[in-house]
């Protein structure tokens, strides 16, 4: 009889504990609620946004060479030959190597079409070099001594801020972003009778800069007379940050 009051005993011994956990745990499933409604309620989210106009000092030309000869050979000879004297010209203005770098080489054969079989009548061969330079004042005299050395492929100018440029002009992003954020909250805050007291958290979103394009253009013999002028204009800056403010 008394092995069985123990196993009574343990019996309800484990079912008390049983309630307990269980009250234990609800008890601190609502509290984490409660928590988290207490957070949702305490704060507010609010971005700001900064955009400065800056001028680009940074530019890409792509500047080539396309020639046609009865063969291969002397179309890549004489396509080098042009090439270089407009490497030379680059290089006279001011250009460093690593300002100048080699975008495509081809030769491909040129077909005539008139018969029923298409023959071969001559082979084209192009060279191709990209610049990316920071010397915008040269721009169009670049275009032109090459052009005059022979170039006939000018393909589009692009403008940009360049890297440093840009980390020059980070702080101040930063700091208007900030101050547009905390004006639309507290702005805000005022109108739901809440004071700001702090704040919880907050984050930088991606920087973006659009680049300024100017198309392809078609050298001839009237524009390799006259001076090439590039205007460079401005390119648009800008920076948004997140941040999350306590109220009360």
């Amino acid at each position: 009889m008394s092995q069985e009051n123990n196993k009574d005993r343990l019996y309800y011994v484990i079912i008390a504990l049983s309630i307990v956990l269980v009250l234990l745990a609800a008890t601190l499933f609502v509290s984490s609620q409660d928590t988290k409604g207490n957070d949702a309620e305490h704060t507010i989210q609010m971005s700001g946004n900064a955009e400065i106009m800056a001028v680009p000092d940074k530019a890409t030309l792509n500047i080539g060479v396309v020639v046609q000869a009865p063969n291969a050979d002397e179309a890549t000879e004489e396509n080098a030959d042009i090439m270089n004297a407009v490497i030379e010209e680059l290089k006279d203005i001011g250009l460093e190597d690593s300002e100048i770098q080699t975008s495509s080489v081809s030769v491909s054969p040129v077909y005539n079409y008139d018969g029923r079989t298409p023959t071969i009548e001559g082979y084209s061969a192009s060279n191709n070099v990209r610049i990316t330079t920071s010397k915008l004042d040269s721009l169009g005299d670049m275009i032109d001594r090459s052009v005059a050395a022979g170039a006939n492929q000018i393909g589009g100018i692009s403008f940009s801020v360049s890297d440093e440029k840009q980390k020059e002009l980070r702080d101040e992003l930063i700091s208007e972003a900030v101050s547009d954020a905390t004006s639309k909250a507290e702005m805000l805050a005022s109108s739901l009778g809440v004071d700001i007291v702090g704040v919880k958290s907050s984050y930088i979103a991606d920087t973006r800069e659009p680049r300024l394009f100017y198309e392809e253009v078609a050298m001839d013999a009237e524009m390799a007379e006259r001076p090439t002028p590039i205007e460079p204009g401005e390119s648009s800056i800008s920076m948004s940050v997140q941040v999350t403010y306590l109220i009360e």
